[in-house]
């Protein structure tokens, strides 16, 4: 499919796209950076990419495909210090979460010669680094890419290829639909699932471990999303500090609700609210996002 494709980054996300990569003969040469030697030791001795580099700027020379795949608050320095490597009509793609920060850091930038088209699967686990990567973690799953207006078709077409081939839906939407879409289905629930566990643990000693000892189904999950890379969400909550503010207000607004029907005692107003909650379950399950099976997507392939 390419000749050559670079990932910058091998991480969770980086370590399962070269995984995925090498299982489906995506390209001639794969090569690696990552700031940490651990990190393309092991990816040296598993037989995952043999050809890992210490200069970023010749991992990226002539490669046909770049995949930035670090936290968002690398990006700039990570593009400045490649923008004058890239070879001529390269793809430059990247697996964030928040997509209209990056749009203007690249602007500012103003890469020329170079097709930078942002990409973003969604997928993923509460774990991070690259033991953690599976070749089957984008089978099935959504990938969101945002081409700028002025992008040519083919390279766009190539991207979506690209995705396609180890695995992913695509989708394309605009950088400013992909942020407020994700500020709901994805951030917003790690605010939320952050500060349940915040609150259920910061207890008294006793009562803290037995809130952890009897965890039930519901809290086990927020400790799972609440579990994922730190440095990847703090730069997320802050590229889309707007749209994930607005969600928590209307996400207070409803909370709020639910207390004052708790302490009126109003069965009617309770049983309404949990009721519409729960179509909402049946359609994702009918979309595909999800199974009534139990303990889906927290086994590994």
């Amino acid at each position: 499919m390419f000749n050559t494709i670079s990932i910058i980054g091998c991480g969770l996300i980086g370590s399962s796209i070269l995984r995925a990569i090498k299982n489906n003969n995506l390209a001639k040469e794969t090569k690696v950076f990552d700031h940490s030697k651990e990190v393309t030791a092991y990816l040296k001795k598993e037989n995952i990419c043999t050809n890992g580099s210490n200069d970023i700027r010749q991992c990226v020379a002539n490669s046909d495909l770049i995949i930035i795949a670090t936290p968002l608050s690398s990006y700039k320095e990570i593009i400045l210090s490649i923008k004058d490597s890239l070879k001529k009509n390269a793809i430059l793609t990247d697996t964030g979460s928040v997509k209209k920060e990056v749009m203007k850091i690249i602007h500012n930038i103003n890469l020329t010669d170079v097709h930078w088209i942002p990409s973003h699967p969604i997928a993923g686990t509460e774990e991070s680094g690259p033991r953690a990567g599976q070749a089957q973690m984008f089978k099935n799953r959504w990938c969101v890419i945002s081409p700028p207006k002025d992008c040519a078709n083919e390279p766009v077409k190539n991207l979506k290829a690209f995705w396609e081939a180890i695995g992913s839906k695509v989708q394309i939407m605009t950088p400013e639909e992909h942020d407020k879409i994700l500020s709901l289905t994805s951030h917003l629930p790690h605010a939320i699932a952050y500060n349940i566990v915040r609150t259920v643990t910061g207890v008294e000693d006793k009562l803290k471990h037995e809130v952890v000892q009897y965890s039930a189904g519901g809290l086990r999950d927020f400790t799972r999303i609440a579990a994922s890379n730190p440095l990847m969400w703090r730069d997320i909550f802050l590229d889309n500090n707007e749209n994930i503010s607005k969600g928590i207000e209307s996400f207070i607004e409803k909370l709020n609700e639910l207390k004052k029907a708790i302490n009126d005692k109003n069965g009617d107003k309770l049983y309404q609210i949990f009721n519409s909650t729960k179509e909402v379950r049946k359609e994702i399950i009918k979309a595909g996002q999800d199974t009534n099976k139990p303990d889906f997507g927290r086994k590994k392939d």
